[in-house]
């Protein structure tokens, strides 16, 4: 019996993780549909890719048309673009809460969110207690299958580039080759690495579900190679 092909919901799909592992779910067969809530249009053109314009801070009022097999957080924000604590929350750790919520009620089974390498409620740390707080939350749903993505600092070439931002990738490129054993997972990750690891996960869960950094890598080396396979999508 042919198997019907399958629903993902990406959150995030504007961002370096999100628009990668959009386009990697896009060239997967076992796809039929791509459902991409986005306040902005995602610049990625596919006949299986229907994008809804909503806001994400009222993520619970697309509960009618939030259906599907599996669903991707990748949504996240900084300390220097959202300084305001209190909207800070609400992007991340609204957002993902309120998506394991909705496929808890709406019978979705796997659900994968992004957080960070560190987090912890009991960190002295806003981010990394914030994003713990998160985990634990997600945690309580008790969906089926549950992945957190913990990434140390991503790499990549973002729209808005921040001083901070680059002299921490700059020199993490110099910190990286010394970083080794147990360190490793503090090594800088490419957002195709957390793309391409999701991707995997949706086929291939795994019981524990924090997945730290240097897991996520390990995952996208043994399923695409070391060098990740280049989007042919538009």
């Amino acid at each position: 019996m042919e198997r019907q092909p399958k629903k993902a919901i990406v959150l995030g799909a504007t961002g370096l993780v999100g628009n990668c592992l959009t386009r990697r779910i896009l060239e997967d067969e076992q796809y039929g549909e791509v459902l991409v809530f986005t306040r902005r249009p995602t610049g990625i053109s596919h006949s299986k890719l229907k994008e809804i314009r909503a806001d994400l801070l009222s993520l619970y009022a697309q509960k009618p048309v939030f259906k599907a097999d599996v669903v991707f957080c990748c949504v996240g924000t900084t300390r220097a673009k959202t300084p305001d604590k209190e909207r800070y929350r609400k992007v991340d750790y609204g957002i993902p809460v309120t998506a394991a919520r909705l496929c808890r009620e709406n019978g979705i089974p796997a659900y994968q969110v992004i957080s960070s390498l560190g987090a912890s409620e009991k960190s002295p740390f806003f981010y990394n207690r914030l994003k713990g707080e998160m985990e634990a939350e997600v945690l309580e749903y008790a969906l089926e299958e549950t992945h957190i993505l913990q990434p140390s600092l991503i790499g990549g070439n973002r729209e808005a580039v921040r001083k901070g931002e680059r002299f921490a990738q700059g020199l993490m490129r110099f910190l990286d080759p010394l970083l080794l054993g147990p360190l490793a997972k503090y090594r800088m990750i490419q957002p195709e690495d957390i793309a391409q690891a999701m991707h995997h996960l949706a086929d291939h869960p795994r019981k524990d579900p924090r997945v730290p950094s240097d897991l996520i890598r390990s995952i996208a080396r043994e399923a695409w190679g070391k060098n990740p396979n280049k989007s042919t999508i538009a």
